[in-house]
């Protein structure tokens, strides 16, 4: 069961809307290597974990996943409220305008809407933990690719903990594939 909070893990509070900048962070909304996908897989992996310890795991950083979307959600809304015509004419931006207004919609930068086809889950223990180092690694670049196009101290602000958090997930599936798994028996 989860409790939820009414208030984000990490405050964004964006004084200064950008819709180009929106247009990029989105894709950590729902691109290939975003928090949708991120949650979902460690969400639905942990049925088939055998291990309490690792379900466990998978359910503390999926749910936590889904707080970073509640705040890639209110960076995106941050940036594009209260645009005016010229600001929803910016190339980068328009196209996603034309489709959904300024709604948060989940999709990558490139435009192509989020698909639970991004995600790997296969019910093997040493296969979704390598799985998911692998994609706290993407994440994690995605989110520096971000911080060199930004120049918004407060959105900068937001992603460098995104980031950080990304580096600790990978640390724990690595330290949890390394302690608790010793690759030639079932057990931990």
């Amino acid at each position: 069961m989860f409790a939820y909070e009414k208030k984000l893990q990490y405050p964004v509070k964006i004084k200064t809307p950008n819709p180009k900048l929106a247009s990029v962070i989105i894709s950590q909304y729902g691109g290939p290597d975003g928090e949708l996908g991120a949650s979902l897989r460690y969400l639905s992996q942990r049925y088939a974990m055998p291990y309490p310890e690792l379900k466990g795991l998978l359910t503390d950083i999926g749910t936590e996943e889904l707080g970073h979307l509640e705040m890639i959600g209110a960076l995106v809304h941050q940036l594009t409220r209260n645009l005016n015509d010229n600001d929803v004419r910016i190339a980068e931006f328009a196209p996603y305008f034309v489709d959904h207004t300024t709604g948060v919609y989940p999709t990558a930068a490139s435009g192509f809407p989020w698909s639970a086809a991004s995600i790997g889950v296969k019910g093997d223990v040493i296969g979704d933990l390598t799985e998911d180092m692998a994609a706290e690694q993407k994440a994690r670049i995605t989110y520096d690719n971000i911080l060199r196009l930004s120049d918004d101290p407060d959105v900068n602000d937001v992603i460098r903990f995104l980031r950080e958090r990304e580096v600790v997930h990978f640390q724990r599936f690595g330290e949890t594939k390394r302690t608790r798994w010793n690759g030639t028996s079932k057990s931990c």
